[in-house]
């Protein structure tokens, strides 16, 4: 009896291994083809679920449904207007056709080198055949920039575009996808990742550019330089007025003080012959104040006007 047990169980293993390699699962992402000997045989299986196959004899190889990507190699270009760039670029795939795809490239690795071969090929030709403005702007559109940017290295006004980046593009995977479609791709989209000058021309740009935004400055500055000038002027000038304007309003008033004080002094001069006397006095005083210093001498007569008042002063 427990040999019985052992053959139905070594019959069930068997079942089950047999099941387990006749037998695969295809998700909703993959499609596949069948394989016997190495050559397809059936067609491309692209329903989801569980499929099944001769174990040992044939094979499954599955193949992405998705989107795939392809990232071309910077490569160093000459526009047609004798420019030398660095273009980078990229690409979205997709598996259109399985079967054929799999008898001309077998798998991902070499659809990847035959879009290397094709895609780069393509973009040399357009980008040979077309200026470097055509693969910088994608539209006419007004410039922003102010009238000093506004110009090209030339001195010219910048040139409109005929075709633009965008359609460039365009061109390009028009001229590709019929390659792509004899390895069963369909080429979706092709976009330029990076546009640059090679590394010598960069730098001379680079040094241009400087040199053109330090003219600008300069510029702005003689200007900003010949403002302030003219607001230092204005301000002195305006000072002066209000200093003139000041000096004659002072030089009035102290004449109007003048004019008081001498009708004041008439007044007090004429009243009485005392008066007057005092008033010669106080006038001499103040002459000896402010023409003589402590460093002077004054010889002074005893016949003199001085000495003379006293006497009369001290007579009474």
């Amino acid at each position: 009896m427990s040999n019985k047990f052992k053959l139905i169980a070594i019959i069930t293993f068997l079942v089950f291994i047999i099941s387990a390699l006749s037998s695969f699962i295809v998700n909703e992402t993959e499609q596949v083809i069948i394989t016997q000997f190495g050559k397809p045989v059936g067609k491309p299986i692209i329903r989801p679920g569980i499929h099944f196959k001769i174990p040992f004899i044939q094979k499954a190889n599955f193949f992405d449904r998705r989107f795939l990507e392809w990232d071309g190699n910077p490569n160093q270009i000459p526009t047609k207007d004798k420019r030398f760039i660095w273009v980078d670029t990229y690409a979205r795939w997709r598996i259109a056709d399985p079967l054929l795809f799999f008898q001309r490239v077998r798998d991902e690795r070499g659809a990847q080198s035959r879009l290397d071969d094709i895609l780069d090929g393509e973009t040399r030709n357009a980008i040979a055949n077309n200026n470097l403005v055509e693969l910088i702007r994608s539209t006419n559109r007004a410039y922003q920039a102010d009238e000093e940017l506004a110009v090209s290295e030339e001195g010219k006004v910048l040139l409109t575009i005929k075709y633009g980046r965008d359609k460039l593009t365009r061109s390009i995977i028009k001229a590709a996808a019929p390659r792509t479609l004899e390895l069963g791709i369909e080429l979706l989209d092709l976009r330029c990742k990076r546009i640059n000058y090679v590394k010598e021309v960069r730098s001379k740009i680079f040094e241009r550019m400087i040199s053109e935004r330090k003219r600008i400055a300069e510029k702005y500055r003689s200007e900003g330089q010949g403002e302030a000038s003219k607001i230092l002027g204005e301000k002195e000038r305006e000072l002066k007025r209000i200093q003139s304007e000041a000096y004659k309003t002072a030089q009035e008033i102290m004449g109007k003080a003048d004019a008081e004080a001498t009708t004041i002094y008439a007044s007090a001069y004429n009243r009485n012959p005392e008066s007057r006397e005092f008033y010669r006095f106080l006038k001499t005083m103040e002459t000896y104040k402010t023409t003589l210093s402590e460093k002077d001498w004054l010889f002074l007569s005893t016949t003199g006007d001085f000495f003379g008042y006293f006497q009369k002063q001290s007579g009474r």
